[in-house]
């Protein structure tokens, strides 16, 4: 379970504002597969790292129950001098897992190839992600923090990618973010609106592509 009490958080740049979470109270149950929808700038992004506690809030806190992995695809953290290999390594240490099984896991999965030997910094950014989102999914957590990873790679490996995380999601919950309406309903089962701040959560993903469809005032059909 994730709970979030009277989250607070406002991005400054050049004088001007944008709140990203305005008094949020919210909770995520655990177990269950949340779509995260919201226009382009309305924070999501900036939740989820609130969420993994990556970024503090302005005021307020998250309370976690169980394990919440780094918001999957998210390279920031990895060494650019170290390989994709040496910088799984460190992760599994990191995390206490085996390090010679998630090397060999994120190895087949990020289909790499050779530059899964080579330093991070000669990476494209896709590479990265998929660096980074093998070695999520390499590593079981209570709750899955997803923000756009599956749209990476070709036809082949976004489908390898959403066929992965379907098999983590039967023994974990998750909190994901995709511009794809047609993806969120396919993994998630419940739904939560960012807008101006505030955050609506729905037991029913249907609930919440309603309400995020009548926000955008377009038809359901037009965003897949």
């Amino acid at each position: 379970m994730i709970r979030l009490e009277n989250l607070c958080k406002i991005h400054s740049l050049h004088g001007r504002h944008k709140i990203v979470a305005r008094n949020i109270h919210a909770t995520f149950p655990s177990g269950v597969s949340i779509g995260l929808f919201g226009r382009n700038g309305a924070g999501k992004s900036t939740l989820l790292q609130m969420i993994a506690g990556t970024l503090a809030p302005d005021r307020g806190a998250v309370l976690r129950q169980g394990t919440v992995s780094w918001p999957v695809g998210f390279a920031g953290s990895f060494h650019p001098d170290l390989t994709g290999a040496q910088n799984t390594r460190f992760i599994a240490r990191i995390y206490g897992v085996d390090t010679d099984e998630l090397v060999a896991f994120v190895a087949e999965f990020a289909e790499l190839g050779g530059h899964f030997h080579l330093p991070l910094r000669s990476y494209s950014s896709g590479m990265r992600a998929r660096l980074a989102f093998g070695c999520s999914m390499g590593i079981r957590f209570d709750t899955y923090l997803v923000d756009e990873v599956t749209s990476v790679g070709d036809a082949l490996f976004r489908q390898k990618s959403e066929r992965v995380f379907r098999a983590r999601l039967a023994e974990s919950g998750a909190i994901v973010v995709s511009h794809s309406v047609a993806l969120l309903e396919r993994l998630c089962t419940a739904g939560a609106v960012l807008e101006d701040g505030r955050l609506v959560f729905y037991p029913r993903i249907a609930t919440a592509i309603a309400h995020y469809t009548a926000l955008l005032g377009v038809d359901r059909a037009r965003l897949d």
